[in-house]
């Protein structure tokens, strides 16, 4: 937990799930800024507040804790920042009834007054949300962005103005800084260019030229990142009944691989992103087609999985939450495989050589193979004893 001082009291915060030895805050910079904004503070006029209140993107519910009495809408990509958010409301004792909780994948309200936008650091999920919410905005909408210095671009200020209006820059504040959009209901409202797809190229095996779906907000969500190519080239053959996990899916094309090369396997598809899970269901069923026995879950990796129950594991896991590089992700991904895998189970993973993932393994399974490298990415396997 950490203290987060704000216009509407004092707030212990913590991250998801809440780990004593975490360093990194629930909150930042841009949090505090845009929240002395909206209170009146720094000479701004106090934000009328009494109309419907949309949060998208708080990044682990400081926002939405602190402006809870105003009864606002969340929306965000991430289950994480979902449960973070549960978890800060009950602790600060906050009128969780009163707060909605919504998905990427959900409808919006039809009625937005105020719009508090934490920018992500992908343009194009951002892009596919103001597409979303345009049609509630109106004349009178106050629209906010906040974002740390790092984070805000000229294109994320051409993107607020094509799609919502006029827009401006506050100065900077300890490293943060606001975007203030002035709605133009002149403007047209047109279409998502989310989700988009392409073809797989013909080197990577039995995934060789086929479809992939990616909504807004997938990592290489125009092309295929070339970690993900060396694993589809170097999979695990498998035959018979499988039970096999796409840890961290994204688009899902390693799962999609695995079910096209085992017709028998049981697939399961899981990422902590809406919208991740809702790009491997559409490629899933692009290239394979509805499969009864085949799971899509968003959710904290292996979290509900029952222990013992699954035979190989693949996964690509990320090295970096938000703007800090951090390994506590990767090594949850293994603990969690190691639980849920059954004797002699596998977890394939992919990295970047100087990730050093080979230790984690190793401490975990007390054993890690080399099973392909090159100058660049190594893929690693581990047996569950």
């Amino acid at each position: 937990m950490n203290s987060f001082v704000t216009p509407w009291g004092e707030l212990e915060l913590s991250r998801f799930p809440e780990d004593p030895r975490e360093l990194l805050r629930a909150w930042d910079a841009a949090d505090e800024y845009v929240l002395r904004h909206l209170a009146g503070i720094d000479d701004a006029e106090p934000t009328n507040l009494s109309g419907t209140v949309v949060v998208l993107g708080d990044r682990w519910g400081a926002l939405t804790t602190a402006l809870a009495e105003h009864r606002p809408v969340q929306i965000n990509d991430s289950f994480l920042a979902q449960e973070a958010t549960r978890a800060n409301l009950a602790h600060n004792k906050a009128d969780a009834d009163g707060v909605r909780l919504l998905s990427t994948r959900d409808t919006p309200p039809d009625r937005i007054d105020v719009l508090i936008i934490r920018v992500p650091k992908n343009l194009a999920l951002l892009e596919d949300q103001l597409h979303r919410l345009a049609p509630g905005v109106h004349a009178d909408t106050v629209v906010i962005g906040a974002g740390m210095v790092t984070e805000i671009h000229t294109s994320t200020l051409k993107l607020f103005e094509r799609l919502i209006g006029p827009t401006k820059t506050s100065l900077a504040a300890k490293k943060a800084r606001l975007v203030f959009c002035t709605p133009d209901p002149a403007l047209p409202r047109t279409e998502s260019p989310w989700p988009r797809t392409y073809a797989l190229p013909d080197d990577i095996g039995v995934a060789s030229g086929r479809t992939v779906t990616n909504h807004a907000g997938i990592f290489c969500a125009e092309r295929l990142d070339i970690g993900t190519r060396f694993l589809l080239r170097n999979l695990p053959q498998t035959h018979g009944h499988q039970r096999i996990v796409d840890l961290g899916c994204g688009n899902g094309v390693i799962g999609t691989a695995a079910a096209l090369d085992n017709p028998e396997a049981e697939i399961l598809f899981v990422d902590e992103s809406h919208q991740a899970v809702a790009s491997a269901r559409a490629t899933f069923e692009a290239n394979v087609g509805r499969d009864p026995v085949t799971e899509f879950a968003v959710g904290d990796g292996l979290t509900d999985v029952p222990a013992g129950t699954i035979d190989l594991i693949l996964n690509n896991p990320p090295f970096h939450t938000h703007q800090a590089t951090t390994d506590a992700i990767a090594y949850r991904m293994f603990a969690d495989a190691r639980r849920a895998l059954r004797p002699g189970g596998q977890l394939w993973v992919i990295g970047n050589r100087h990730l050093g993932h080979h230790i984690k393994l190793r401490r975990l399974f007390g054993n890690s193979n080399v099973v392909a490298s090159d100058a660049k990415f190594v893929i690693l396997k581990a047996t569950k004893r």
